[in-house]
C-alpha cells in the first residue's frame, strides 16, 4: 500500500481545514496518509502534539517524509513548513505533486512553479482536483 505524505499549512494561513479534510479523505483510497493530522483543527493538533516539542515534531515528520512513497503538497496558501517539506522531499528524490487552487488570493511560488521536479496540478474546484489526482495516482 502506498504511503502518502500530505503537506498543508498548519501554523501559517489556516483557512483550508475543510478542504484539507476532503483531500486527506480522497487520498486515503490510494494508500495510507501518514500526515492526516494536517486536516485536524488547531486545537486537535496541539492536543495530539502536546507531548512533542518543535524538535520532536520535526523528527517525526521527517521520518514520515523519508518513509513515504509520494508527497502531495497543497500550495494554495504560503507556508514556510510546506516549502521546507517540498525542498526536503525533492532533496531525497521523492515524487512530489504540488496542488494549487487557481482562485487563491496568493500567487504560486516561482520556486515550485518553475521546478521541473514538481508535478503541478492546478484546479479551481475540488472535484476537478480529485479527478486530476486520480489520473496521477492510479
Amino acid at each position: 500500500m502506498m504511503k502518502i505524505y500530505f503537506a498543508g499549512s498548519i501554523r501559517g494561513v489556516r483557512n483550508g481545514r475543510e478542504k484539507y479534510m476532503q483531500i486527506v479523505n480522497h487520498l486515503s483510497q490510494f494508500g495510507t496518509v501518514l500526515t492526516e493530522h494536517v486536516a485536524a483543527t488547531i486545537q486537535e493538533i496541539e492536543s495530539q502534539q502536546s507531548t512533542l516539542d518543535d524538535k520532536g515534531i520535526h523528527e517525526r515528520d521527517m521520518n514520515w517524509l523519508l518513509d513515504c512513497d509520494i508527497v502531495i503538497a497543497e500550495c494554495s496558501v504560503p507556508s514556510l513548513g510546506v516549502g521546507y517539506e517540498i525542498g526536503r522531499a525533492l532533496e531525497h528524490g521523492k515524487r512530489l505533486i504540488a496542488v494549487y487552487n487557481k482562485t487563491s488570493d496568493f500567487k504560486l511560488s516561482a520556486m515550485i512553479n518553475g521546478s521541473e521536479k514538481c508535478e503541478l496540478v492546478t484546479y479551481e474546484f475540488q472535484d476537478e482536483l480529485f479527478r486530476k489526482l486520480e489520473l496521477l495516482l492510479k
